[in-house]
């Protein structure tokens, strides 16, 4: 698995709900060259290989490696620390989004959300990182 369009901004989108990846995929493929895993172990891996993606977008809870865990890791890392990292959560609490943000996650969206409002924060951090390829 690779991007495909050196023209579009790159997501790697994880989410371990097949209807809510379907959906978000499908409307982001519009603008972007998505990449989705059911996990962020698998995320990790790719991530691992070199290819890497313009923002993140994970869910909070999947399977063999949480989001939190992942973002950790990410953060912590001198080859991805940079990249952009966007939390989906139907966990609403403040505290969580907190410790998200002070993890260093760069926004964080609860669960139901519309997909034109994470296209938005997606174009508000690449415009803000200096990435963004696509317009609308």
């Amino acid at each position: 698995m690779n991007f495909k369009d050196p023209n579009l901004n790159r997501i790697v989108f994880v989410e371990d709900d097949p209807s809510v990846q379907t959906v978000v995929r499908r409307y982001l493929a519009k603008n972007y060259d998505v990449l989705a895993f059911n996990n962020c172990m698998e995320a990790l891996s790719f991530l691992q290989g070199g290819d890497l993606p313009d923002i993140i977008v994970t869910d909070l809870s999947t399977p063999v490696l949480n989001g939190f865990d992942f973002l950790t890791q990410l953060k912590s890392s001198g080859f991805f620390n940079s990249i952009p990292v966007i939390i989906l959560s139907g966990e609403e609490s403040t505290d969580t989004r907190i410790k998200c943000l002070e993890a260093g996650a760069d926004d964080y969206v609860v669960k139901p959300f519309n997909p034109r409002e994470l296209q938005a924060r997606i174009n508000v951090i690449l415009k803000r990182t200096g990435k963004i390829f696509t317009t609308e």
